[in-house]
């Protein structure tokens, strides 16, 4: 369970190919806290430790993973960050499980005074999951919509999260994570049983 408040960006330093998954080795800043077995999330995709190394960690994604998320990693790709939430703490972004629900599409980032607007374009059988002023996990920030149209949603950036995540790395065209409010879909799915 995460927050979607990103802790730090890593690096990815080596990429191994085997079968139908892939290892990725990243460094990050607090490498040397970390476990094997722990859970990372990686540009918003929950990641398990599988092994460590002096100030490396190794990450392993398979198959489902590879099609359903924007991870076709090479060498310096940097990715944002966030251990598991604390129980004993501040919950500052949402609920994020680190479950990548599809890709979404950047079809605008235009700066303005103050802020980033990103639009991002998503396929049609996700509109029921966007409304105004909800949240959204893209490439695991916690964010809130700020518009919601058929097909389509942006999110304006602070400079912060601008400058300490990769999403200032983004281009029109990008691919992005997506991951839904789990409320919504829990609420969404109860209210199509009762149909």
């Amino acid at each position: 369970m995460f927050t979607g408040i990103i802790e730090s960006t890593g690096k990815v330093i080596e990429v191994q190919k085997e079968g139908d998954k892939n290892h990725y080795t990243l460094e990050c800043s607090f490498t040397n806290e970390l476990k094997i077995g722990e859970s990372v999330s990686h540009d918003g995709v929950c990641l398990t430790i599988t092994s460590l190394n002096d100030e490396k960690y190794t990450v392993t994604a398979i198959d489902t993973t590879l099609e359903t998320t924007n991870i076709n990693w090479q060498a310096e790709k940097v990715v944002n960050l966030e251990r598991a939430m604390m129980m004993n703490g501040r919950l500052d972004g949402h609920i994020v499980q680190g479950h990548v629900d599809d890709t979404g599409i950047v079809e605008s980032i235009e700066h303005n005074d103050g802020s980033i607007l990103i639009s991002v374009k998503i396929k049609d059988q996700f509109n029921k999951n966007i409304v105004d002023k909800g949240s959204i996990c893209m490439n695991g920030i916690s964010l809130t919509i700020v518009n919601a149209f058929p097909s389509l949603f942006s999110v304006a950036i602070i400079p912060h999260t601008w400058t300490h995540t990769n999403l200032h790395q983004l281009s029109v065209g990008d691919k992005v994570n997506l991951e839904f409010d789990i409320i919504g879909k829990y609420v969404e799915r109860m209210m199509a049983s009762r149909r």
